[in-house]
């Protein structure tokens, strides 16, 4: 099991320049269950119905039963469109799309 100690740090497309130290191990997890799930083409995929797609696969060590699943959901999505790995459809609700060279 890695390090719980281990950080990342992470950005945030919503406060540019500012960064916050998370769990390394509980971000790379969310991440790899994130990508897959996620559409290559507007006008993507709801934030709720890419949760529900990566609950499946996503890290019962880490987040038994989807705990937090919510939140490092949010903090994983905002980082990776702080580095243009995800974009944003422009429709509501929300949509996300990777990009298509990821």
């Amino acid at each position: 099991m890695p390090d719980s100690d281990d950080k990342i740090e992470i950005e945030s497309i919503t406060s540019p320049g500012r960064t916050e130290r998370v769990n390394r191990a509980k971000y790379t997890a969310m991440r790899e269950a994130l990508l897959p799930v996620l559409p290559t083409a507007a006008p993507g995929m709801t934030v709720a119905d890419a949760k529900t797609a990566l609950l499946k696969s996503l890290s019962q060590e880490f987040f038994p039963g989807g705990e937090k699943a919510g939140w490092w959901l949010k903090a994983v999505q905002l980082d990776l469109e702080a580095k243009g790995v995800i974009v944003r459809g422009g429709t509501k609700p929300l949509r996300l799309y990777k990009v298509a060279s990821q």
